[in-house]
């Protein structure tokens, strides 16, 4: 029986792009699906993060996301953007990529784009192009996110992330009846899967019986 689980992240998060890796793994050897879900950690109109500007952030990146992605083995750099992308638009176009059955795909996509290549994630024709990339129709893409056809969708995600899943940080993990809040190693994923697979077994044949009349 397929595991459900929920990712929460935002696209400018370094912590989200390495808790990916794991993730990903993770997939290729477990009963899984994983859904993606927004998360914007500076939504507009607020001011734009600028780690590029502020002193402690660049701290943090040297003393703390280099030496990580060192040891995930994931290629990453901080991108020269300043100041660094909203991601609402991004996001918006990971609902019209999920009405094409393209969601993770383009979701990964964007995250590499970002901190991979340092593209400009908050651009329309930038994402358009890595919406082709993917195999998504350009054009179609490129009207839903100028006419912003999936604003209400996103808006209606965030609202549920904010408040009915009430995330406070990210990433964070919703994997069955469990929670694991920021960058996880894929044996810590691995364990947590692991046990809710085996609740959803027991689940699975819990209560099963015949009766007196013959019916099983």
């Amino acid at each position: 029986m397929t595991l459900k689980i929920k990712a929460y992240s935002d696209f400018i998060c370094p912590f989200c792009f390495l808790g990916k890796g794991p993730l990903d793994e993770i997939i290729k050897e477990k009963d899984v699906e994983v859904e993606w879900m927004p998360f914007e950690l500076r939504p507009s109109p607020a001011p734009k993060i600028d780690p590029w500007k502020e002193a402690d952030k660049l701290g943090s990146w040297d003393s703390f996301i280099l030496p990580a992605s060192k040891q995930l083995g994931v290629e990453m750099r901080l991108p020269r953007l300043s100041p660094h992308p909203y991601t609402h638009l991004a996001f918006e176009g990971c609902q019209f990529a999920k009405d094409h059955g393209k969601g993770n795909e383009f979701h990964h996509r964007v995250f590499t784009a970002f901190f991979q290549e340092e593209q400009d994630i908050e651009d329309i024709e930038v994402l358009t192009k890595l919406a082709g990339e993917v195999g998504l129709p350009k054009e179609d893409f490129r009207d839903a996110l100028v006419i912003r056809k999936y604003r209400e969708v996103h808006q209606e995600a965030l609202r549920h992330a904010y408040e009915d899943a009430r995330i406070t940080a990210v990433p964070t993990f919703i994997i069955g009846d469990e929670v694991i809040q920021g960058l996880a190693s894929k044996e810590r994923l691995a364990q947590v899967i692991d046990k809710e697979l085996d609740k959803k077994h027991l689940l699975s044949i819990d209560g099963l019986q015949c009766d007196l009349n013959g019916n099983c």
